[in-house]
């Protein structure tokens, strides 16, 4: 399996030929599951082909990042963009097989871009209750010359039970830096003095600025052209899930999904066709063992972008 020669500094997960065999062990057929499902799985094949090998009402979360609207090579498997319409028909042809499997107070999201994201707002409402947007800043690339860069995507909050689900947003604050302390009686206000700044303790908004998108100096960055920050999943995680709840990720990827369920006690189910991102995962997942870090995530609360808390998950 070739790979990018790569600088000394560069943290990028690579996969060796030698590697291979001791991975493949960790991952199972569409047809192994269809024998015997189990948890904490990597499964290598189609959604389609075996989806219905899961039982239906099983897991407490699903989080879905499937390819965009967009022209996109995913290392050999292509996804090419297509109109509106034909699209919502794309979604339809699985997320509704998807949302089965999900249990009575479960909680489902759904990642999309701007392009897309009405689309799946219609589609997931055919079925499921949505709850809101989640808009997050992916500040990453060079700007566009004939349209405004884009910087941001979607991610859609639903539930089957709008009377009946889980949410924790207790376990999702974030830790901000105070620009202007204000004081009562010489004391800060809802504040806190430390050494390395000023910080306030916050509940969350439906929008988030405080994303890092993998790079080369990150040990959770793959190739992958899509990768969602282990950060951004462990909120999702946290919210809307309790330990030891199951999780389920139809379209993998490089596994973050997987891994960051591992690291905060949760069990897992992805599927992805690609059989290089399964190997990625699987490395992914064996990495993490015994390392439950997760960048911009310490002492409880996540913390801003490039601020001491987020060096300190590192």
């Amino acid at each position: 399996m070739p790979h990018k020669t790569r600088a000394g500094r560069n943290r990028t997960l690579t996969v060796s030929e030698d590697e291979v065999p001791d991975l493949e062990r960790f991952i199972l057929s569409a047809d192994d599951i269809k024998a015997s499902f189990r948890d904490d799985c990597i499964v290598n094949a189609d959604l389609i082909d075996c989806i219905d090998a899961i039982p239906d009402g099983y897991f407490d979360l699903i989080i879905i990042d499937p390819p965009y609207n967009l022209d996109k090579d995913f290392h050999g498997k292509r996804f090419s963009s297509m109109k509106a319409t034909d699209y919502e028909d794309y979604l339809r042809s699985w997320f509704f097989r998807v949302c089965d499997k999900l249990a009575p107070d479960g909680s489902l999201y759904m990642c999309g871009d701007w392009k897309c994201t009405s689309s799946m707002q219609r589609v997931i409402e055919e079925r499921l209750t949505l709850m809101n947007r989640i808009t997050w800043q992916r500040e990453k690339g060079r700007g566009a010359k004939s349209n405004w860069k884009n910087a941001m995507e979607d991610i859609w909050f639903a539930v089957k039970n709008p009377n009946d689900y889980h949410f924790d947003v207790e376990s999702v604050k974030m830790k901000r830096r105070v620009m202007a302390p204000y004081k009562v009686d010489g004391k800060p206000k809802d504040w806190e003095e430390t050494e390395s700044g000023n910080f306030r303790i916050t509940y969350p908004s439906n929008f988030w600025d405080d994303i890092s998108i993998p790079f080369w100096s990150m040990p959770e960055n793959t190739d992958h052209p899509t990768q969602k920050p282990e950060k951004l999943i462990a909120k999702l995680i946290l919210a809307s899930s309790k330990p030891g709840d199951k999780i389920f990720d139809p379209f993998l990827g490089s596994g973050t999904t997987a891994v960051v369920a591992q690291k905060l006690g949760r069990h897992f189910c992805g599927i992805e066709i690609n059989r290089e991102y399964c190997l990625w995962a699987a490395k992914r997942l064996i990495n993490s063992r015994g390392d439950n870090s997760i960048q911009g995530y310490a002492d409880g609360v996540f913390w801003e972008r490039h601020t001491f808390g987020e060096q300190k998950a590192n």
